[in-house]
């Protein structure tokens, strides 16, 4: 049994937003760490979400108990089903969220919540590690997304482009028929977007390029894509937009926000790059 019998049948989440007021001080740390990682932090050990929140293994028990759980294990089968649930859903059982009159309303309303949510609940660490492999112009970066991904992967690698040399920009499946996986290896980063749903070809694309050293950055959603298991660093976004269609508005502020810290990193040289390539385009552009 995961919840003792008079709890409701609710989301973790919506189990600690909704008592998060009645928990003791040390516990509402622990709801607040949860929430920050959510459901990611919760897979861990009760140790290890016990040190995101700055509190003890048992204020961790604790606070699962008082959320109804009957147990720390108990309270990680619930995560793990919403993760299942929610890694499988598609646009056929996801539910509009905005429509009528209030469309423009409540569309800014969702939108502007994931993306804050999304940029201040990555970690502070898992952004100097990526930046740091970003900078690293002594390694290629490529930049892979999949069906609706690669957009981003694309939107990435242009920018890229213009503050560092050596990007590319391609598909699981194009990358996967052709030679270039053959030289992902010791001297290449690996930029892979995969959400929900995950694509097999993803997790043989970044299996293989770990196995011959690669670096892997991940971006993907907070249920993470299995890719997370062999990946470096793993940025987690939200996806929640208006309609039932994933958004792409977090993970693209996210891209933006990356682009701004390198920018930052490489300094002075990213600056002439820059200058360079605006040379290069004004034959091409309408002033």
């Amino acid at each position: 049994m995961t919840l003792t019998d008079d709890a409701p049948q609710a989301s973790v989440a919506e189990l600690v937003k909704t008592r998060m007021g009645d928990l003791p001080a040390a516990e509402r740390k622990v709801g607040r760490a949860l929430l920050a990682g959510y459901p990611a932090a919760g897979l861990g050990t009760a140790q290890r979400l016990a040190e995101l929140a700055g509190a003890s293994a048992p204020t961790v028990v604790r606070f699962v108990a008082r959320l109804g759980f009957d147990g720390y294990r108990g309270f990680q089968d619930a995560l793990r089903d919403e993760v299942q649930g929610a890694r499988t859903a598609s646009p056929l059982t996801l539910p509009q969220r905005a429509s009528g009159d209030d469309l423009g309303a409540v569309s800014a309303r969702v939108l502007s919540s994931a993306v804050e949510e999304s940029l201040t609940a990555v970690p502070d660490s898992e952004i100097r590690r990526a930046l740091d492999l970003l900078a690293d112009v002594r390694s290629r970066i490529t930049c892979v997304g999949g069906r609706y991904s690669h957009v981003l992967a694309t939107y990435f690698d242009l920018h890229l482009r213009q503050l560092r040399p050596g990007t590319s920009a391609t598909t699981y499946a194009d990358i996967l028929r052709a030679a270039p996986l053959l030289d992902l290896g010791r001297r290449n980063t690996l930029v892979l977007f995969d959400v929900r749903r995950y694509q097999r070809d993803a997790v043989e694309l970044s299996t293989r390029a770990h196995e011959q050293g690669a670096r892997i950055v991940l971006i993907t959603d907070p249920w993470l894509s299995p890719v997370a298991e062999v990946a470096d660093v793993v940025l987690s976004v939200q996806v929640e937009g208006p309609s039932p269609f994933d958004s792409q508005v977090p993970a693209t502020a996210l891209v933006e926000m990356l682009v701004a810290g390198l920018l930052e990193r490489l300094g002075p040289s990213a600056a002439e790059r820059m200058r360079r390539v605006d040379e290069l385009a004004r034959g091409t552009t309408i002033e």
